[in-house]
C-alpha cells in the first residue's frame, strides 16, 4: 500500500537495500526512512514513500547507517599534515607544532583549514564531531557553513597561544567564545578545552571548569596521553593526573577526557565514579608511540566511551572508518585475544556510544524520533561482498570511499559523492595560496 499522503509531508526520504539501525541485531532490508524537520518520523518499504515532490536519496545497492561521530579532532591542524612525522609527542609539539602555530595560525587560517578538514570528514561519513583548538571562532564559522553537527571548544593553556597572546586573557576569551556560541544554532554547541594537566595551572583548570559549569557546557582535556605526562604531573603535584584533576573538582559528567592511555585501575574507578567520558584516538597514539588505551577495561567499568581521529598532523587523516579498523585490530593484538573488542562494540563507539560520550541523545542510531544524521554507502563494491556480518564488514573492510550520501539534521551535506555545502575547489585554492608564504608551493 502506498502512503503518498504521508510522503507529501516529508522533507526527505532515504532508501537502503540494507539499513543498519544501531538498535537491532539484524539489519533491515529494502527499507525507506522518512525525515521531517531534522527527525526520523517514518519507516516503510520503498514504494510507500513514492512522491515526485519529495527528494529521495539512496536506493538499490545502498547501505543506510547512522553517521559517524568523531569524538576528538583538531580541524585546523590539517595545515600541518605530514610536516613533522615520526617524532615523539614532546618533540613533535615543542619543536615543530607549537612554533608553526605561533607563526601561522589566526582566525582566517583556522577558518579555511577547518573547511578543508570538514570536506574530508563529510566525504568519509562523519556527521558529528568534537573539535578542540584555538581561534575557535574561525572553526565555529566553518562548522556552521558546512552544516555538520559539532561541539566546538575554545582552547586554554598557560602560555601564549593563537588568538590569546596574553595567557591572562584566556578566561575572558573563553567567555566571549561561549557567548558567541549561543547564536550558533541548534547543530553547534560551544564548549571549552584545557590542553592538559601539565600545561594548565591548577588555577586555570579550576577557573575553566567553573566557567563550563556556569554555561552548562562540556569541558575537554587531554589526559594521561604519555608516561612523560604522568611523570611531570606526579613530580609537580605528588599525584597522578587523574587523581590531581579529581582533587580540583575538575572531573564530572560534563568532562570529556581524551587519550587516557596510561591509567591504572584506581584511576579508571575514579573516572567511572565521576561519570567522566573518555575518547580514544588509537591511530594518533600509535603514530606518536604514546601507547595503547585500555578500552575494554573502560567499557567493563561502565564508562561512556567515544572514538576520535585526533588532528591530521598526528594521524594523518580524519577518516573514522580507518580509525574503527585500527582500534579493533590493535586491541586484539595487544591482548592476544580476538574477542577483546568485537566489531559491533567498535561500531557503537563511532556512533551511538560516541554521541552519548558527547552528551547527545537520540543520535547515532536510526529510530523513530531520532535525529536524522545518517549516511549511505555504495554496496556495489567487491570488498563489501558478501555481507555475512554487517558490523564486521564496516569495521574491517570499509574504508570510507564507499560513502555516497551524508545527511546531518535532515540536511544533505553530500549527495552521490558531491559535497553540497562546501566548495572544495575554492577551499583548496585558498589553502594553497595561504600556505605559499611559509611553506612554498605545495600541492
Amino acid at each position: 500500500m502506498k502512503r503518498s499522503d504521508d510522503a507529501e509531508k516529508l522533507d526527505l526520504v532515504v532508501k537502503g537495500e540494507v539499513v543498519w539501525t544501531g538498535t537491532r541485531t539484524e539489519p533491515l532490508r529494502r527499507t525507506a526512512l522518512g525525515i521531517r524537520d531534522g527527525v526520523i518520523v517514518r519507516f516503510g518499504s520503498f514504494d510507500e514513500f513514492d512522491n515526485p515532490r519529495v527528494l529521495v536519496v539512496g536506493g538499490r545497492d545502498r547501505l543506510v547507517m547512522p553517521g559517524l561521530v568523531n569524538g576528538h579532532v583538531h580541524l585546523p591542524m590539517v595545515l600541518f599534515r605530514g610536516m613533522a612525522d615520526d617524532l615523539p609527542l614532546m618533540s613533535w609539539l615543542e619543536d615543530h607544532i607549537w612554533p608553526a602555530e605561533a607563526d601561522f595560525i589566526d582566525e582566517e587560517s583556522v577558518y579555511q583549514a577547518s573547511l578543508l578538514a570538514l570536506a574530508e570528514m563529510i566525504g568519509s561519513g562523519t556527521t558529528c564531531l568534537a573539535e578542540a583548538y584555538f581561534c575557535a571562532s574561525g572553526v565555529l564559522k566553518a562548522v556552521a557553513e558546512s552544516g555538520i553537527r559539532a561541539v566546538v571548544a575554545q582552547g586554554n593553556i598557560d602560555f601564549p597561544a593563537p588568538g590569546v597572546a596574553d595567557p591572562a586573557r584566556g578566561l575572558e576569551v573563553s567567555r566571549e567564545f561561549l557567548d558567541m556560541g549561543r547564536d550558533a544554532g541548534e547543530m553547534v554547541k560551544a564548549a571549552l578545552f584545557c590542553h592538559a594537566p601539565y600545561t594548565c595551572s591548577p588555577e586555570r583548570l579550576i577557573a575553566v571548569k567553573e566557567l563550563c559549569r556556569e554555561y552548562q557546557t562540556l569541558c575537554f582535556i587531554h589526559l594521561a596521553e604519555t608516561q612523560a605526562e604522568n611523570s611531570i604531573v606526579t613530580e609537580r603535584y605528588g599525584l597522578r593526573p587523574t587523581a590531581f584533576l579529581d582533587g580540583l573538582g575538575f572531573l564530572d559528567q560534563s568532562t570529556v577526557a581524551v587519550h587516557a592511555v596510561h591509567l591504572d585501575e584506581s584511576e579508571i574507578g575514579i573516572l567511572a565514579e565521576r561519570a567522566t567520558a573518555l575518547v580514544t584516538c588509537p591511530e594518533s597514539n600509535m603514530k606518536l608511540a604514546s601507547g595503547l588505551a585500555g578500552v575494554p577495561a573502560w567499557l567493563k567499568a561502565g564508562l561512556k566511551v567515544g572514538l576520535g581521529t585526533d588532528g591530521a598532523a598526528s594521524n594523518n587523516d580524519l577518516n573514522m572508518f580507518g580509525e574503527m579498523g585500527s582500534l579493533a585490530r590493535v586491541q586484539k593484538a595487544a591482548h592476544s585475544d580476538p574477542t577483546a573488542l568485537p566489531a559491533e562494540a567498535v561500531l557503537n563507539l563511532a556512533t551511538k556510544g560516541g554521541a552519548e560520550a558527547l552528551g547527545f541523545t537520540g543520535l547515532g542510531e536510526l529510530a523513530l524520533g531520532a535525529k536524522a544524521d545518517m549516511i549511505t554507502l555504495d554496496l556495489d563494491q567487491p570488498h563489501l561482498m558478501p555481507l555475512h556480518n554487517l558490523p564486521a564488514q564496516l569495521v574491517y573492510a570499509a574504508h570510507g570511499g564507499e560513502v555516497r550520501d551524508v545527511i546531518a539534521g535532515g540536511r544533505i551535506l553530500m549527495i552521490n559523492g558531491q559535497l553540497t555545502t562546501i566548495d572544495l575547489k575554492r577551499v583548496r585554492a585558498q589553502v594553497r595560496e595561504m600556505l605559499k608564504s611559509r611553506f612554498g608551493d605545495l600541492m
